[in-house]
């Protein structure tokens, strides 16, 4: 069971003043880089020269208040370790990304999302404060309202190109024992879109409440919506009641469920992690999902940590790329980015991929911004952006699109060009694209889509001597 055991505040001052002093003591003429041992980052990256910044010591909540309900958090706590903290006193994050190795520090400086995302925004909307080393060394306490109201709005995906999170403070919400899911069919992409349009307004269907919405299009034809609820009490159990909730840790592959049972009942600690025991479905790729294989694979193995550290050596080692070169196979390029489209041209853009992009199934999750995502400062008006990093637009939703694979690159086609193909259609349709991954833009058109102006003069402030990368140097140049 990971550890809840909650930081001290003087451990956690003790922490910054070590950093601070590590940070000073680095080359002043090598770019910093974390020195991280998990990642959920899709690009490859050059190789660091030098050492680099431990931040292993801030890993741990510092206070989780149930009364006010908000929690402190060291920065690169995980969400597995925070969710432990926060159920511990009957409460969770507002958004709590899929994979459990994900860090509250990188949920917010590279943007996150979850089925809450829909009511809740992206994770970045529930910090109220963040205790940031900035790029000259310095720490400093950024709030939407404050002296370092500039970091705080720039900060969201700035893929720490601006600074670490030390520390944070977010809203948190009460949490019932179970998830009651249910698993509604379509055949049809606008059919999709325009339920969620009606979820999204109403927060109900059919009569019932909906507290959490996603979807995966297995094709074009087969498509469902997961409408989640709270609920109290295994009587509540489709299956009869006190019929214990349904596990998707071990054998079973909760994907799969979608197509299988029409509604279904989850823990809370189970829901959150229904996506991580298989990666989504990436699992199968390593032959996971097997029955023979999964009988034997570890429980405690099924995570998406593990079968990332299996893809990161392949783009270390290359073995099944030079295995697929002598069988005569083409080379793959890899596929794996999310989205964020505008509900009113998703139909749009699915019809499109699935005609184009021989990769299914597709992972669906509405989000749009909270109407009043700064908190304590003046609330921007309908079609504005407060986040000039990633300018989605309040009071317009969108939908997130997750999709992840490799495709074959045939003859007269070159590595990247599915990618740069979906850049230019999600461009073409108002949308954005996540930077954990792959991209291929032109520095004049990656500052007018990611707030170049704003990032310049916040770069400049934060960092003027250049001791982090770009931002333009992590998403494109992989430095």
């Amino acid at each position: 069971m990971p550890h809840a055991r909650l930081a001290t505040p003087a451990e956690h001052a003790s922490a910054t003043r070590e950093v601070r002093a590590q940070y000073a003591s680095l080359p002043q003429d090598a770019p910093v880089r974390l020195a991280k041992r998990t990642s959920n980052l899709f690009r490859p990256r050059a190789a660091a020269v030098g050492p680099g910044l431990d931040v292993g010591a801030f890993d741990r909540a510092i206070d989780v208040d149930p009364v006010s309900l908000t929690a402190r958090v060291q920065g690169m706590t995980t969400y597995e370790h925070l969710v432990e903290a926060t159920l511990a006193q009957g409460c969770t994050p507002l958004v709590v990304p899929q994979l459990k190795t994900i860090t509250l520090g990188g949920a917010v400086t590279g943007l996150g999302i979850e089925s809450t995302s829909f009511r809740n925004g992206l994770p970045h909307e529930s910090v109220l404060e963040a205790e940031v080393l900035t790029g000259d060394g310095e720490v400093v306490t950024a709030t939407p309202d404050g002296e370092h109201a500039d970091l705080f709005r720039s900060f969201p995906n700035s893929y720490g190109s601006l600074g670490y999170a030390l520390s944070l403070t977010i809203e948190v919400e009460r949490v019932h024992p179970y998830v009651a899911l249910r698993h509604v069919p379509f055949h049809d992409l606008s059919a999709v879109t325009d339920a969620i349009a009606a979820i999204m307004r109403e927060r109900r269907w059919d009569g019932e409440p909906v507290d959490f919405l996603d979807g995966v299009v297995f094709s074009r034809d087969e498509a469902y919506l997961t409408l989640g609820r709270w609920a109290d009490s295994l009587d509540e159990h489709p299956d009869g009641p006190g019929t214990r909730p349904s596990d998707y840790t071990g054998q079973q592959v909760f994907y799969r469920s979608l197509q299988q049972r029409e509604r279904d009942l989850l823990t809370v600690r189970d829901y959150l992690w229904r996506w991580d025991t298989d990666w989504f479905w990436c699992s199968r790729a390593f032959g996971a999902q097997h029955p023979l294989v999964r009988r034997l694979w570890p429980k405690s193995r099924l995570r998406s940590d593990v079968y990332w550290k299996i893809v990161a050596f392949e783009n270390r080692h290359k073995v099944m790329a030079r295995l697929d070169e002598r069988r005569g196979r083409p080379a793959r390029e890899r596929v794996v980015q999310d989205v964020e489209i505008p509900l009113s041209r998703t139909a749009e853009f699915l019809d499109w991929f699935l005609r184009e992009v021989p990769v299914e199934p597709l992972w669906l999750c509405p989000v749009q911004l909270r109407p009043d995502p700064l908190r304590g400062g003046e609330a921007p008006v309908t079609g504005s952006s407060p986040w000039p990093l990633y300018p989605m637009e309040v009071g317009t939703p969108y939908v997130n699109v997750g999709f992840w694979s490799t495709v074959p690159i045939l003859p007269g086609r070159r590595d990247g060009d599915t990618n740069r193909a979906i850049e230019d259609q999600v461009h073409e349709l108002g949308g954005h694209k996540s930077l954990y991954s792959d991209a291929y833009y032109d520095e004049e058109t990656f500052a007018a889509l990611y707030g170049g102006a704003d990032y310049a003069l916040v770069k400049k402030r934060y960092d003027p001597r250049g001791r982090l990368p770009s931002l333009y140097d992590k998403a494109v140049r992989a430095r």
